[in-house]
């Protein structure tokens, strides 16, 4: 039945013809639905024109039909019309409905099936109930189709030259970037809708504050000092992220391992090159510190924040028990004691043990051979050279890129050729790291009073220094008294040192 045709049995009937309207925007930065609003304006336009009565419109904002990402009010909509609510669809243009052929086909099938027909504002009349309808709306849907698939492949070609260039790539301004250039642009506030004018931003400088900060983070994780103590470093002195939120774990872990702190750029998750920006950090510190921070052995701790030295870093030597100790003073105990994860065996006074280990570690450190304990230097490490060869192995990553994009070699050759590059990049990162992380143990070797300088270290540095330092295992103790006439078994904490003796 025409459109034509179904609105004078609509009038016959006693009422105007039912419509609904449908508008849509792909993408929606401003927040301020300008799109959709306009699509809306000449949709009702279209329907007083022809005297139709719309007692629905549906939107769907910043919404990508091409993307497969679920419209809410669309699906709304027709379950909406498959009971019969109107008999009219009006819309924009047919691409702001679908754009994937599956989805069009269900449309398809429910406008043959309750009786409704298409009717846009700039491609006309489309009657789903004909052959010759659905003919034109498949075509129309496969032309739409393929203009987001070309569009998506020029976005895609230019966000990759972008990279490949070493330009910045858009999106929230990365901590570190960012210096205003004293210009001014347009922007639209996502909640008011109206335009303001905000600082125009060169995003290739570094802002100086925010770049003495990442540089500080580094040479602390180098050092040995947790992200939780980085955190709370940000909290005490005010500093937020670029959104001026506190920041979080999560936040800081990201901002320490992004590429861009080297001038390392990125397309993709990968590394395509050097960027145009000048570095803020070091790239064998960069390295160091993306290695020290997917070490999965530097989680010790799945829960709560450790408030002893050796909880989950001491060992339990009951029998063959492979499992850390833990600090409770649950089971009737008066104080806090160490106990095997596992709850066999009792437990061992968890302040005298800690005093313990700190005395034999002050202890070891302050003798004369302390210097041998000390890793080897790293003036065998040939920074320069590795990355050097760094940059040859990215060189060579983008260069089968662009053989295999050209067709010049088979998929089987650009993978290889591109693993074994990767593969060799994994190495030369491990070697940057060793040359760029320090020693735990450089501040006390040698200091005039190693006490001194261990009690000021905070908890986070204490634990970094036993872990690399000495395996301490708690064996079951003797009973009853000890030959110095206490109860502690001093014999039971087992010293297992990884450097020296």
């Amino acid at each position: 039945m025409s459109p034509t045709l179904r609105s004078a049995v609509d009038v016959a009937a006693g009422g105007k013809t039912r419509a609904v309207i449908y508008c849509r925007i792909s993408q929606d930065r401003t927040g301020a639905h300008l799109g959709v609003d306009r699509q809306r304006e000449d949709c009702e336009a279209l329907a007083e024109r022809n005297g139709w009565q719309v007692v629905e419109v549906y939107v769907d904002n910043d919404v990508s039909a091409f993307s497969g990402k679920l419209r809410k009010r669309y699906r709304q909509m027709l379950a909406d019309l498959d009971e019969g609510k109107a008999t009219v669809v009006i819309t924009w243009h047919t691409d702001r409905l679908h754009r994937s052929p599956t989805e069009l086909e269900e449309y398809i099938n429910l406008c043959e099936r309750r009786g409704v027909t298409t009717q846009t504002v700039q491609a006309g009349s489309l009657d789903l109930a004909t052959s010759g309808g659905r003919l034109v709306a498949r075509m129309l849907g496969n032309v739409a189709r393929h203009e987001s698939e070309h569009k998506g492949e020029r976005v895609a070609r230019a966000r990759r030259q972008k990279a490949l260039a070493g330009e910045w790539m858009g999106g929230i301004r990365p901590f570190g970037w960012g210096m205003p250039t004293g210009a001014m642009r347009k922007k639209v506030d996502r909640k008011t809708g109206e335009e303001v004018d905000v600082p125009e931003l060169d995003m290739m400088k570094a802002v100086p504050e925010e770049a003495e900060a990442l540089r500080f983070w580094t040479n602390e994780v180098l050092s040995g000092a947790s992200i939780r103590s980085l955190v709370k470093w940000c909290a005490d002195k005010g500093v937020t992220t670029t959104r001026g939120n506190p920041v979080t774990h999560q936040d800081m872990r990201a901002m320490l391992i992004r590429p861009r702190n080297a001038a390392i750029a990125i397309y993709r998750g990968e590394e395509v090159g050097r960027g145009q920006w000048e570095a803020i950090v070091d790239e064998a510190k960069y390295r160091a510190v993306v290695a020290i921070l997917s070490d999965p052995s530097r989680k010790t701790t799945p829960g709560a924040t450790p408030k002893w030295l050796g909880s989950l870093l001491y060992r339990c030597g009951r029998g063959d028990c492979p499992q850390f100790v833990y600090v409770t003073q649950s089971g009737g105990r008066s104080f806090p004691s160490y106990r095997c994860q596992t709850g066999h065996g009792g437990g061992r006074r968890a302040e005298v043990v800690d005093q313990y280990v700190e005395d034999s570690i002050v202890e070891r450190l302050s003798r004369d051979d302390a210097h041998e304990l000390l890793l080897p230097g790293t003036d065998d490490v040939d920074v320069a050279g590795l990355q050097a060869e760094a940059e040859k192995a990215r060189r060579r990553m983008k260069d089968l890129g662009g053989m295999f994009g050209a067709g010049q070699i088979e998929m089987l050759a650009f993978t290889e050729g591109t693993d074994i590059a990767r593969k060799q990049l994994e190495g030369i990162t491990m070697q940057l790291a060793r040359a760029a992380t320090k020693d735990p143990l450089v501040d006390l070797v040698g200091a005039p009073d190693v006490r001194k300088v261990w009690k000021a270290l905070d908890l986070d540095r204490k634990r970094n220094l036993l872990r690399a330092l000495v395996t301490v295992t708690l064996k079951t103790p003797r009973p009853g008294r000890m030959p110095d006439g206490g109860y502690f078994d001093y014999e039971a904490v087992a010293f297992n040192w990884k450097r020296g003796s």
